[in-house]
């Protein structure tokens, strides 16, 4: 017999996108697809934009955040600008509004533990999208080496200069993804930094390769620009028995393992998924809201990658004893 007719129906929830750019229109695009949940209507203080999202997915557009908020909404997902991060999530948490908050949290380590305290006081959810997390190439990597005795990490994430970037440099827009992995994949805290960073042709910095320790022991490596031509994903990980390869764009990942004492082992491709890591990461924020729990990116997991990095970008101008966690 079957029980479809007594399972609980998914409840609605009502939500808004906040900012109407490149990553505020695939939240738009991502959430109109899913099942139980009502697109109130995203927010844009340009008029223009607001034509092009409504347009684009068909939803109501509003110019403040309040003209949202008024229509009665369950959670956002703020893809707004870096530095508008902290007011709108402030006003979000204070009418009781659940929170999914691009990465990085905030434009300052501050600004991102007054977030946190701000979500934890009001009881509502707080999310960051690291969504590099929800990439199912990543997945397979961490998968790969649960319980194993990590040993060394490195990470490639290069390619051309983006034109919409303009406030930030490489630190924050693309190495805070691999600050978070290193994390992630390590379980660990990373104490001690070592980075190199480089002006090229961009105002900001361009280059930088950057070198950590956890301290779980763990030696790590991000090597990132915008200086090559083509785009490219890269992680490898060596731990006592393995050594993971993962590419983030064609999502192939490989496994190398039984090393023998005449240099020999066998090496073999995982199985990895398919799922849209976007979407993944809306639906794990989603659920939360729903059920309750832990965030799968907590509030203080996305303030302290903005910390480390934020030391990778101070530490130009510190001594290097300066550079190490006391």
């Amino acid at each position: 017999m079957s029980s479809r007719g007594s399972e609980a129906p998914v409840k609605e929830l009502r939500v808004g996108v906040i900012g109407a750019g490149v990553m505020g229109s695939n939240h738009a695009r991502v959430l109109t697809g899913l099942p139980g949940v009502n697109v109130v209507g995203v927010v844009d203080s340009a008029a223009e934009q607001r034509a092009r999202i409504t347009k684009l997915t068909g939803c109501r557009a509003f110019a403040t955040l309040e003209e949202l908020v008024s229509e009665g909404v369950d959670a956002v997902t703020v893809a707004a600008p870096t530095h508008l991060h902290h007011d709108i999530a402030l006003g979000c948490i204070a009418a009781k509004v659940n929170v999914l908050v691009e990465k990085p949290i905030a434009s300052t380590v501050e600004q991102g533990h007054e977030i946190v305290h701000a979500a934890k006081a009001a009881g509502v959810t707080l999310m960051v999208g690291h969504v590099e997390r929800f990439n199912p190439a990543v997945a397979a990597v961490k998968e790969a080496i649960k319980g194993e005795d990590i040993l060394s990490i490195a990470i490639t994430r290069v390619g051309p200069f983006p034109p919409r970037m303009s406030n930030v440099g490489v630190v924050i827009d693309l190495a805070v993804h691999d600050i978070d992995l290193i994390r992630w994949f390590t379980e660990s805290d990373i104490v001690e930094i070592q980075p190199q960073l480089s002006n090229a042709v961009a105002e900001r910095e361009d280059i930088a390769l950057l070198q950590f320790r956890t301290a779980s022991g763990v030696l790590a490596h991000i090597n990132t620009n915008w200086l090559t031509p083509f785009k490219a994903r890269n992680v490898t990980v060596a731990t006592r028995g393995k050594y993971v390869m993962g590419d983030l764009l064609t999502r192939q990942v490989t496994e190398c393992f039984g090393f023998q004492r005449d240099g020999s082992y066998s090496m073999r491709h995982l199985p990895v998924g398919h799922d849209e890591p976007l979407r993944a990461e809306l639906m794990s924020f989603l659920n939360t809201v729903r059920h309750g729990g832990r965030a799968a990116v907590t509030g203080e997991e996305g303030v302290a990658s903005l910390e480390i990095a934020t030391r990778c970008l101070e530490a130009r101008t510190q001594p290097a004893e300066k550079r190490h966690r006391k």
